[in-house]
């Protein structure tokens, strides 16, 4: 009996990956923005916190409900054309023969060879061999909206503790600098996790999630010193 050489690729990954590391930079980012900005503008601890507690709360839930309505826009595109075309199947199936016997003859096929192989495959399955050929939907890249949302809302509150347990765990006057650092190695870590869980060079992926905490909190940093002289 043959041996079965099974292979886990990267792209398997990528339905989940990209909620959840949107999900953890957002929650690092946007609370450590706001905790930032509050402190700079000389708000108190009790100010700090509610500030990020209501930025997590609002947060997790904008996610999960931004992720559900734009992965399930997908997934009703995807429905749609998948209808269609078992329309097409039902009510044009010699048509459908020949655009796939073309799609092979295109790839570099034999043109009986590719007539026999759409032959075949549209006995096995036909829906499934032209949803994966014409519309390149499978199973590893469809849209899963519940999956999507439940991911984000739940690594949005995971980012979002961190710089919540800064405030928690130093002096007010160590706040602002104490968020800013973590949150940075965090962003930091996070860029490692998702660049090696995707198989993506890690110092690009590092950069680049470092770089926009940075400037996002700078940006409301400064917003809040400006905004708190001028209150005071």
């Amino acid at each position: 009996m043959a041996r079965v050489h099974r292979e886990e690729h990267n792209i398997s990954r990528i339905g989940w990956l990209r909620a959840a590391v949107l999900g953890a930079n957002d929650g690092i980012v946007s609370t450590a923005s706001l905790i930032v900005g509050v402190a700079a503008a000389a708000g108190g601890k009790q100010e700090v916190l509610l500030a990020g507690f209501a930025g997590l709360a609002a947060g997790a839930l904008s996610m999960a409900a931004g992720e559900y309505v734009s992965v399930s826009s997908q997934s009703d595109t995807e429905n749609a054309d998948l209808a269609r075309e078992r329309t097409e199947l039902a009510t044009m199936p010699a048509a459908e023969l020949d655009e796939l016997t073309g799609i092979y003859t295109a790839r570099g096929l034999d043109p009986d060879l590719a007539r026999t192989v759409a032959e075949q495959l549209t006995a096995h399955d036909a829906l499934a061999t032209h949803a994966r050929e014409e519309l390149a939907i499978t199973e590893l890249t469809t849209a899963r909206p519940l999956q999507a949302a439940f991911a984000s809302a739940l690594t949005f509150s995971a980012g979002a503790a961190l710089p919540l347990l800064v405030v928690l765990s130093v002096p007010m006057g160590s706040v602002l600098w104490g968020v800013v650092v973590a949150s940075l190695l965090a962003l930091g870590v996070l860029g490692w996790l998702g660049a090696n869980a995707g198989g993506a060079p890690a110092g690009r992926a590092i950069a680049r999630v470092v770089f926009w905490g940075a400037l996002a909190m700078a940006v409301t940093a400064g917003v809040g010193k400006l905004f708190g002289t001028t209150v005071g």
